[in-house]
């Protein structure tokens, strides 16, 4: 497969802040959580979907288990009020780099805080988007937290 922009710029990420981890990439899409998990043969909650959210404007990025629902009065508390919203793909790719099914959930504008889904931390490894729909990082929750600086929280729907 080739080495795509957004991939590269995983890969050299890596290399700077823990150079033990590297992207794999897929011949199948992994787009989806659902897709992923197959893909994989896996847990859905190992899959970590990352999503940007928009209250007012400011944006957050929320990565969480591909199992679990996030709840819109977490993220307007966590972001600090204002109306709720899933960040359109435009403004996705804009303020993460990144193309929608391939958002990965570091080397982002330092302004945009990253918040970690707690729930995750039930497995030994997650696996996120490596910035594109065919490639996924294996890593442990605890290092996707110290290389992205992220804070865990719960941010379940109920």
């Amino acid at each position: 497969m080739s080495e795509t922009p957004a991939l590269e710029r995983v890969r050299k990420y890596l290399q700077e802040h823990d150079p033990k981890l590297a992207p794999v990439e897929h011949k199948e899409t992994t787009k989806t959580s659902v897709e992923a998990a197959r893909t994989l043969n896996v847990e859905l909650g190992q899959i970590a979907k990352s999503i940007l959210f928009r209250c007012g404007e400011k944006y957050g990025l929320f990565v969480a288990a591909g199992d679990m629902k996030i709840s819109d009065k977490k993220v307007k508390a966590l972001l600090g009020g204002g109306k709720v919203k899933m960040a359109k793909p435009d403004e996705v790719e804009k303020v993460t780099g990144y193309q929608v099914g391939g958002v990965c959930p570091f080397d982002i504008e330092d302004h945009i805080p990253i918040y970690l889904d707690q729930s995750m931390q039930r497995f030994a490894v997650i696996y996120t988007s490596a910035g594109t729909p065919n490639s996924l990082l294996p890593i442990s929750p605890e290092q996707l937290q110290k290389i992205t600086g992220a804070i865990f929280t719960d941010m379940a729907a109920v």
